[in-house]
């Protein structure tokens, strides 16, 4: 799917839960990524009127509803070509060798953003309930820089205007 996209939102895990702190956090998005565990058709449909989205299947998205939702996506967005699938340990496939310049995951419920031969690896963490003593958190991606910029916007403790 091509996209004309510079900054992207992106969330998961939001277990049928999604807060007010992440649409505001999410304001602004040219392209909205959901890396699954949505829990909630409402959560897409809410998203939706803020940004286009695109949403992958994870391991509780079982319902009649998540069946529509791949379980993989690739999207073209600016000169990046992003790999989404909800859970980084199901990849199947060489990145580099596959031309992916990013691949989103979720389900560890750890943000987290680590550069391996040349390709970011990026989860943005869970935006719903909390686990654990895990942050709450969702990433904005900027792909109008390189490398490409990304922050992590903690939703339980930071102030979002």
């Amino acid at each position: 799917m091509m996209q004309n996209s510079k900054t992207i939102g992106v969330i998961s895990d939001t277990h049928g839960l999604l807060r007010s702190q992440a649409l505001r956090a999410l304001e602004g998005s040219d392209l909205i990524i959901h890396a699954g565990d949505v829990g909630d058709p409402e959560i897409l449909t809410t998203l939706k009127t803020l940004a286009p989205i695109i949403a992958v299947r994870g391991n509780v998205d079982t319902e009649d509803w998540a069946l529509a939702l791949p379980e993989t996506e690739v999207i073209e967005a600016q000169a990046a070509t992003i790999y989404v699938l909800h859970d980084v340990h199901a990849l199947d496939l060489d990145p580099v060798a596959a031309g992916f310049h990013i691949i989103v995951s979720g389900h560890s419920h750890q943000p987290d953003k680590t550069l391996r031969d040349g390709v970011l690896f990026l989860n943005p963490g869970s935006a719903g309930p909390r686990r654990f003593s895990l942050p709450v958190t969702i990433a904005r991606l900027d792909l109008s820089r390189r490398p490409f910029g990304v922050d992590f916007i903690d939703l339980m403790d930071t102030p979002i205007k």
